[in-house]
């Protein structure tokens, strides 16, 4: 498969699958590791630097979608998230919990070495992408009239004045922040956001900007803040300073 030979974690309650999909992987050039459940995936975790979970979603104790969710609390890692049950409420709900992809049982390994290439590909093309991202350094940032409270997750005007964030317009914005300056697709800026939350999938986030420019924008109708890249993504255009501290 190769570039790098990436290392996969599969984590599912099945030995016969975990050693079916394993052998079908290393055959095509990956690395693969094990895990029965939850406590044996946090063990992979902690000891081996792995690019991308195929994660079962009904297992006995904390299911898949316990566990992605744990993981998204902390984690940029790509999941792709297996499951018996074939109903689109389901695979909604796994892609809300921050899963990348989603494959329904039965299925061919082929489909799932697939789904895999397509994800690696989208996240390494990601501008300084970190898979086991951590908290930011700065804990303010401040962008044209605007000032981002990261701690407090709170955006104010230039006279103190909060206004009010969605959860998703939240981590939008600061994906953006993150990036200046940088055409973002709507597919990155979806595993930008996506790693701090999951109500983001599809193409909310064309939503997600409109809002976005409504409260920032001086005139939403011609946005300089936030640019649309027409055949690319969009681009956060203002220059954007990083305060440490109280500062």
């Amino acid at each position: 498969m190769n570039p790098d030979n990436p290392h996969i974690l599969i984590v599912d309650d099945e030995q016969e699958i975990r050693e079916l999909l394993s052998r079908f992987l290393q055959n095509h050039g990956c690395r693969t590791s094990l895990a029965e459940d939850g406590k044996a995936m946090e063990r992979v975790l902690a000891s081996h630097n792995i690019d991308l979970i195929v994660l079962d979603l009904m297992m006995p104790g904390e299911d898949g979608l316990v566990l992605c969710r744990k993981l998204r609390s902390h984690s940029n890692l790509p999941v792709i998230m297996l499951t018996a049950m074939g109903d689109e409420t389901d695979r909604i709900i796994g892609l809300e919990m921050g899963a990348d992809d989603y494959l329904a049982k039965p299925f061919s390994p082929r489909e799932l070495l697939a789904r895999i290439k397509s994800v690696l590909r989208r996240t390494r093309s990601l501008p300084d992408y970190h898979r086991h991202q951590s908290a930011p350094e700065q804990s303010q940032v401040r962008f044209d009239r605007w000032l981002l409270d990261l701690h407090k997750r709170e955006l104010l005007d230039e006279e103190g004045i909060t206004l009010s964030l969605s959860t998703a317009e939240f981590d939008l914005l600061q994906a953006f922040l993150e990036h200046p300056q940088r055409v973002l697709t709507r597919d990155q800026l979806l595993d930008l956001a996506r790693g701090r939350n999951a109500q983001l999938f599809d193409r909310s986030i064309d939503t997600l900007v409109s809002r976005l420019r409504r409260k920032l924008e001086r005139d939403p109708k011609k946005p300089e803040l936030i640019k649309t890249i027409w055949g690319g993504g969009y681009s956060f255009s203002a220059d954007v300073e990083n305060i440490h501290g109280n500062g």
